[in-house]
């Protein structure tokens, strides 16, 4: 009888529970992390599905890419002159690495959209109204690096270095040297083409204002020649070469940043 009073008086919620024995897992976490890593998975694949088929159609012209990058170099060469390999697979890999470069500048939207269908779903709306339109500067800037600096630099050095070539000497290159070196002034030109994206992001963040980057001018003017010296060849056109749009570019970056408003930073309750 007391055994059934003691039932009776119990908490409904406490009556009902049911007993569990062990300890009790909670995977929802754990349930999101594997789907986020399947579904990045996924995306990899089909970016690098993207780049393999481009690259495959391309393959059988591998050499015509080759002589296409190469063509600002041969052009400078002296009559008769010509690029060597010292390798022994270099005349076939390099003209591989190139095609699969090329392949990969073609495919890059693709790969990029596929970046941008993994983050997107965590953006706020107006973040992806922000990013949309910098991630296309920033792609149509780098491709204007890359040519400014296949179109103007590369004929510049090349012409400077065959005039100041000593009488006797033929000035020659390996084709495994020139696409690393092609690469190297490729990457800097298109990363300081980048430079208006990043002024525009730092004053959008509200890391910087426009009165501060008005004031860094000749501090930007002094790195940019510094940048020139240190990422073209030891002559003083190079340098101007890249220092000169360095400079302009960030003058276009302050000119765009002043249409852009700066992100509302959330205000800190003091009172509590």
């Amino acid at each position: 009888m007391m055994r059934l009073l003691k039932l009776l008086q119990r908490k409904p919620a406490e009556a009902e529970a049911p007993q569990i024995e062990g300890p009790v897992e909670s995977d929802g976490l754990h349930g999101t992390l594997i789907e986020h890593l399947v579904e990045l998975r996924s995306r990899l694949i089909r970016a690098a599905l993207a780049v393999l088929i481009v690259f495959i159609v391309l393959f059988p012209w591998a050499r015509e890419w080759y002589a296409l990058l190469a063509e600002p170099m041969i052009a400078s060469l002296p009559q008769g002159g010509q690029m060597i390999a010292t390798d022994v697979v270099g005349v076939f890999l390099v003209p591989v690495k190139v095609t699969l470069m090329l392949a990969f500048l073609i495919a890059l939207p693709v790969v990029l959209w596929q970046v941008w269908a993994f983050i997107a779903p965590g953006l706020y709306q107006h973040e992806k109204s922000l990013i949309v339109p910098l991630m296309a500067a920033s792609l149509g800037l780098f491709a204007a690096g890359m040519a400014f600096a296949y179109f103007v630099v590369f004929p510049s050095v090349f012409g400077f270095m065959v005039a100041i070539a000593p009488d006797g000497v033929a000035w020659m290159t390996d084709i495994d040297k020139y696409l690393s070196f092609v690469l190297t002034t490729f990457l800097a030109f298109g990363l300081t083409f980048e430079v208006p994206v990043v002024v525009i992001v730092l004053v959008y963040m509200g890391v910087v204002t426009l009165e501060k980057l008005r004031a860094w001018r000749p501090y930007v003017i002094v790195g940019a020649f510094v940048v020139g010296a240190i990422f073209t060849p030891p002559d003083v056109m190079s340098q101007v070469l890249l220092a000169v749009p360095l400079w302009l570019l960030y003058e276009l970056g302050i000119l765009v940043a002043q249409f852009i408003k700066p992100r509302a930073t959330p205000q800190v309750d003091q009172t509590a």
